[in-house]
């Protein structure tokens, strides 16, 4: 029984791990309010929840999964072997770019969301974690809300003028939006929920809806629509008759084949469904291929693409989207893990969702009735690989991915021995309320432990937060000590491309130009391959004319296909 008390525990801490990471942003005091403050919260609540699991009995269920284990430990071993062969700066490998936070470490608190959901042992702990999914959603639908009928209260700079959630980005809360779209189609066709969610449910669908409509993403789109098909699937399955399934799936197959062509625009669909951001896409998976292509083995390092992207990408893409038009990541999260770790991460990571993949296809395979939670989870799973194809590995969105992948595997054991699970648990039950009124207590050890490894997590994943609150109080105090203290180098003050950009123009606007050259020097030293750090060192006025000729040397051999380097435009 001790068991089943903490795995409760377990499942409200990966629930809450999830809505939490989701929801949590700082305004005001940092200069990113979205990506370094996730990347905190995955990584205590993620080290928590794995520090429950290896301290009590609940990590024998992770022995069940040798060959899933295999596959992690070959993707971490792989992110090993990249970190150390590239020649990236470490805290950009660790901590990942600036505004994007994709790097070594928050794989690896992805990593440890799974495995902490593999042992999971009840549908009821499977169902918190799909509670929280909805939590999470129900908030981000509040808020959307608030913003279309009164406005925004977060101070951020908002230049696409729709809503942002609490992703920062009209794509991101887009996609999430979907998927939640989805799991409240699940909540109205089932049956077995209470009236009052159904109606909540009746309620909250047309506002879901027109929120993502207002994001003008087509990815939220896309994403709704196929975590709606799966959901009305499951649905048909456990009440007509193969061959009503059978004519569902043809339709859905055949409705999706020409939403995707007229997104490639080819066929009837195009100019509803087509965007210049579709064409821009496919120059950025093709140069994130190039990129994993040109070090197969081990890659150029976690979150380091953008330091790639100009020698990396197409001719054509000088013309669209643009010379001076870059990016840092590959807007397909399989791509840009191809790009940081070469084939061994690559095809790691696909094992891992491959696996995933199986265990929801066993559950459906085997499973007639409609499970709402099944349903939710499995939705929300597709939508999140279909986003993850088509965008940017957000950490909000991310830690759904991994946290779902790992509860469906659960789920698929505990489906897999569910009648005798049942009956046992009914026995246990009905023996303890015989025997004794009380209840079995979390044992004083499991919050202890949990609270260790969050303090463990939170150590490890703070640096990135507590360097971009130093630089934003800079920002506030407006004197140079503040702004030289922002660039002495420390664990709790991590460099950064961007804080050394920022800060070398201010100083040269200044008019402080020797201090703007000795820190565009320190920039290039800290990573080479920098094309901007180069290019600021070039332009800036103390520069000397050895110290040009190296600028243009060197942004010549980071931009290969460029023929005026120096352009400001």
């Amino acid at each position: 029984m001790k068991n089943d008390v903490t795995e409760k525990f377990l499942a409200k801490l990966l629930g809450f791990t999830g809505a939490f990471t989701t929801i949590f942003l700082i305004s005001g005091s940092v200069t990113d309010p979205v990506n370094a403050p996730k990347m905190v919260s995955i990584g205590v609540l993620g080290s928590a929840a794995i520090a429950t699991v290896l301290t009590t009995e609940l990590r024998g269920r992770l022995m069940e999964y040798k060959l899933l284990l295999g596959f992690v430990i070959s993707f971490l071993l792989m992110m090993v072997i990249s970190t150390t062969l590239t020649q990236a700066p470490l805290t950009q490998i660790l901590y990942g770019a600036y505004g994007r936070n994709n790097g070594f470490l928050t794989y690896f608190f992805l990593v440890l969301c799974l495995l902490s959901a593999l042992s999971l042992n009840s549908l009821k702990s499977c169902g918190s974690i799909a509670g929280s999914l909805l939590i999470a959603g129900a908030i981000n639908l509040a808020y959307g809300m608030w913003v279309i009928l009164f406005g925004d209260f977060v101070g951020w700079d908002n230049p696409y003028k729709s809503i942002l959630g609490t992703f920062g980005n009209p794509n991101f809360i887009g996609a999430f939006l979907g998927i939640i779209f989805s799991a409240i189609i699940a909540l109205l066709v089932d049956k077995r929920s209470k009236k009052q969610v159904r109606f909540l449910s009746l309620a909250l669908l047309p506002i879901c809806g027109y929120e993502i409509l207002n994001t003008n993403a087509i990815q939220g789109r896309a994403v709704a629509a196929f975590g709606t098909t799966i959901v009305i699937f499951l649905y048909l399955r456990s009440k007509f008759s193969k061959w009503i399934v059978v004519a569902y799936s043809t339709v859905s197959f055949v409705a999706g084949s020409i939403a995707l062509a007229g997104a490639l625009q080819v066929g009837p669909l195009t100019e509803l469904v087509y965007k210049t951001s579709v064409s821009l896409r496919g120059q950025y998976w093709l140069a994130g291929w190039n990129t994993g292509q040109s070090h197969p083995l081990s890659g150029v390092g976690m979150d380091t693409f953008g330091d790639w992207y100009r020698r990396m990408r197409d001719p054509r893409a000088l013309e669209l989207p643009g010379v001076n038009t870059v990016v840092n990541a590959a807007h397909n999260v399989p791509i840009d893990i191809f790009a940081f770790g070469g084939w061994p991460l690559f095809v790691s990571y696909l094992l891992i969702m491959l696996y995933s993949g199986l265990s929801m296809i066993k559950v459906i395979r085997r499973k007639k009735d409609f499970d709402v939670t099944f349903a939710i989870l499995a939705s929300g799973w597709a939508g999140y690989q279909l986003q993850s194809i088509i965008s940017i590995n957000q950490i909000g969105l991310a830690v759904w991915g991994w946290l779902l992948s790992g509860t469906i595997i659960a789920y698929e054991r505990i489906d897999r021995n569910g009648h005798t699970e049942i009956s046992s648990n009914i026995k246990l039950e009905l023996k303890s309320k015989l025997k004794s009124k009380t209840h079995d207590s979390l044992p004083a050890q499991v919050p202890i432990y949990a609270a260790l490894g969050g303090i463990v997590g939170l150590l490890i994943a703070l640096p990135p937060l507590t360097a971009d609150v130093k630089w934003r109080s800079s920002m506030v105090a407006r004197t140079l000590p503040a702004l030289e203290d922002t660039m002495n180098d420390s664990y709790f003050n991590p460099p950064n491309n961007m804080k050394f950009l920022k800060n070398i123009q201010t100083l040269e606007q200044s008019n402080l130009n020797e201090l703007s050259r000795k820190y565009a020097l320190e920039a290039v030293k800290w990573n080479p391959d920098a094309f901007d750090s180069w290019k600021v060192l070039y332009l800036i006025r103390n520069s000397t004319p050895d110290e040009k000729a190296l600028a243009l040397k060197n942004m010549k051999r980071l931009d290969p296909l460029n023929p005026d380097v120096t352009s400001t435009k």
